[in-house]
């Protein structure tokens, strides 16, 4: 007999949901989830398609988070078997969202259909939020769910992402934590001139060449016990009007901070200015704050999470913060503590993306155990 969970991410990897489409995915869940008697409902925004499904009313309150949309295929003619045609192969399953994150949502409602069968009494509420906006933009999905919660004063007390967290075996590495991301567009002026008339001109780039290095050298902290050291990076520098003979009236510098709980986007901004004022500039910046850090230390939910692992996989866990941003930003400011764990993430987002069959009904299991752990009676 199939492995339920993997039967389920077989039926989700087949709607073509290539972000923000959600192509049914949402549909097919609320259709497993009614029959446990959880009340569904739709926080659809902006063409986003978004769930927001609870079961129960009392505290604490746990929730499964994740996203049905897909990243686009890329070439169709590079793929070994059609992406949206889920294909079994030595063992993998092949198919455009099998690693990232459809197989986690498969694992989400099957551990969750047989927690209730043996817990339909089972403390506290159980909730699903799942978006279709992960993949895309991340205007109009998880944050708009958040967004409601909030205004119903709704916080949640325990969440789990299914993002995949795991590097080489299911289990070996989730994530405590993101860094959060601060981006700039750094504007230094000039006076343009001719190139051989230099002293009728100022060059921005001449004067922005010392700054940046001092800005690239600089030690913004030095991390935590879950964080590496802050990082900052130039992305892209444009100056110029393209001829050889000009001396341009500015120059225009991207950036990105990858910063931990170590520093805050304030600190950080005040420290970047005073190392250009000193160095003399004459500039303009544009910030955006991509994501804001977020941690969960160790307590109720990473204890629980690392006994699951190590019941289901027989092995220790890595909490980790590295990789990018994640819908957890959002989820962070109403949740006390959040973990994400997933499969293995090495073929996420790339051509002939799969993810190893018997990991699926383990994955389950591990999402089982966390239950029982944090809401059987």
């Amino acid at each position: 007999m199939s492995d339920p969970t993997l039967a389920l991410a077989r039926r989700l990897m087949a709607c073509p949901s290539v972000t923000p489409d959600d192509a049914g995915c949402l549909d097919l869940i609320a259709g497993r989830l009614v029959p446990l008697g959880f009340a569904i409902e739709r926080i659809d925004r902006n063409g986003v398609s978004n769930l927001w499904a609870r079961r129960g009313t009392a505290a604490p309150l746990f929730v499964f988070a994740g996203h049905t949309d897909v990243v686009p295929t890329g070439p169709l003619e590079q793929w070994t078997s059609p992406p949206f045609v889920p294909e079994e192969r030595a063992g993998m399953l092949y198919g455009r969202g099998a690693a990232d994150m459809k197989s986690s949502i498969a694992a989400m409602l099957t551990a969750t259909e047989a927690f209730v069968a043996a817990h339909p009494e089972h403390q506290g509420s159980l909730a699903f939020l799942l978006t279709s906006d992960e993949e895309g933009d991340a205007t109009d999905g998880t944050i708009a769910v958040v967004e409601a919660l909030t205004a119903r004063g709704i916080t949640l007390d325990y969440c789990v992402i299914g993002e995949p967290t795991s590097v080489d075996t299911l289990g070996d590495m989730i994530k405590n934590g993101r860094r959060g991301s601060l981006s700039g567009v750094l504007t230094v002026k000039g006076i343009q001139c001719h190139i051989a008339y230099p002293e009728k001109g100022r060059n921005p780039i001449h004067q922005a060449a010392p700054a940046l290095a001092e800005l690239a050298a600089t030690a913004w902290d030095s991390g935590n016990e879950y964080f590496p050291p802050t990082t900052w990076q130039i992305s892209n520098i444009h100056g110029g009007t393209g001829a050889t003979n000009v001396v341009p009236g500015h120059v225009e510098i991207k950036f990105n901070f990858r910063f931990s709980t170590a520093s805050t986007p304030e600190s950080l901004q005040t420290r970047l200015c005073a190392i250009l004022d000193r160095h003399g500039l004459e500039y303009d910046i544009r910030w955006t704050l991509g994501a804001r850090p977020f941690l969960t230390g160790r307590g109720t939910l990473a204890e629980a999470a690392c006994a699951a692992i190590r019941a289901v996989c027989g092995i220790g866990t890595e909490l980790s913060t590295t990789g990018g941003t994640s819908d957890g930003r959002f989820i962070a400011p109403i949740c006390s503590q959040l973990l994400e764990i997933g499969p293995v993430n090495a073929t996420s987002h790339k051509i002939d993306e799969c993810v190893d069959i018997a990991s699926l009904p383990r994955l389950s299991a591990i999402y089982r155990h966390l239950l029982e752990r944090m809401l059987a009676p």
